[in-house]
């Protein structure tokens, strides 16, 4: 069972406002092959960090909208929320330390 949650645009503003803590969105779509690349990383990291960071992928193809409001023109890009709020934000792919590195720089 995957510990990252699939988001939509029935429930993105829930989750992100509704989240206690740091939220890591991969923002994503199916035919990008560096987003693919991602899915091992945040796999890995979900487990790793294990709750104190909430990891959450959104398809932009699926949600351009949601895409569009955080100008996302690039993928993957990869935005962090704290407590609701957007603290940063990283566009391509990465390693997992560069992911958790991020995370911990921007928090």
């Amino acid at each position: 069972m995957s510990l990252i949650q699939q988001l939509q645009e029935q429930n993105f503003n829930e989750t992100i406002s509704n989240t206690k803590g740091p939220v890591l969105v991969d923002f994503w779509a199916e035919w990008c092959g560096p987003c693919k690349m991602m899915n091992p990383v945040l796999e890995n990291l979900a487990g790793e960090l294990d709750g104190s960071v909430a990891i959450a992928k959104l398809n932009v193809d699926e949600s351009p909208d949601i895409a569009q409001r955080y100008n996302v023109r690039g993928i993957p890009t990869l935005l962090l929320f704290n407590n609701g709020e957007l603290v940063a934000q990283r566009t391509g792919a990465a390693s997992q330390q560069q992911v958790k590195a991020f995370i911990e720089q921007s928090l």
